[in-house]
C-alpha cells in the first residue's frame, strides 16, 4: 500500500523540522532572543521526530543537560520505531510492493 510511503514522507519531514527546530531555539538561546517551548521541542519528539531531536540535540550542542530530553527523546524514539517495526510485520507495510506501485504509476506519464 502507499501507507508506508505516506509514513515515510512524513517522518523525513517532522524529523527535518525538528531539527530546524533545535536549531533555531540554540540560536536565539545564544542571542537571548524569544524561545522557543521545551514542550514544543518535546512535542516533536512525540509526534515522530525523534530521530531530528536526537541529531540536532548533538549538533547544536543543545539541551543535552536537561534530563527530561536525554530520556524522552530515546523513549519516544523507541516507541515509533517499535511502532512502524509492528506496522511492516503485520503485512501493512511491505515496502518493496509500494514502491514498485509509485513507479508502475509514475511510468504512465
Amino acid at each position: 500500500m502507499i501507507y508506508t510511503i505516506i509514513i515515510i514522507a512524513y517522518l523525513f519531514f517532522i524529523n527535518l523540522l525538528a531539527f530546524i527546530l533545535y536549531g533555531v531555539d540554540k540560536k536565539h538561546a545564544v542571542r537571548r532572543m524569544r524561545r522557543i517551548p521545551e514542550s514544543a521541542l518535546l512535542w516533536m519528539a512525540r509526534l515522530g521526530g525523534g530521530i531530528g531531536s536526537w541529531i540536532a540535540m548533538f549538533v547544536f550542542h543543545h539541551k543535552k543537560k536537561h534530563t527530561k530530553f536525554m530520556v524522552l527523546v530515546p523513549l519516544w524514539i523507541t516507541i515509533w520505531t517499535i511502532g512502524l517495526v509492528l506496522f511492516i510485520a503485520l503485512g501493512n507495510g511491505n515496502l518493496e510492493e509500494e514502491i514498485d506501485i509509485v513507479r508502475s504509476k509514475f511510468h504512465r506519464f
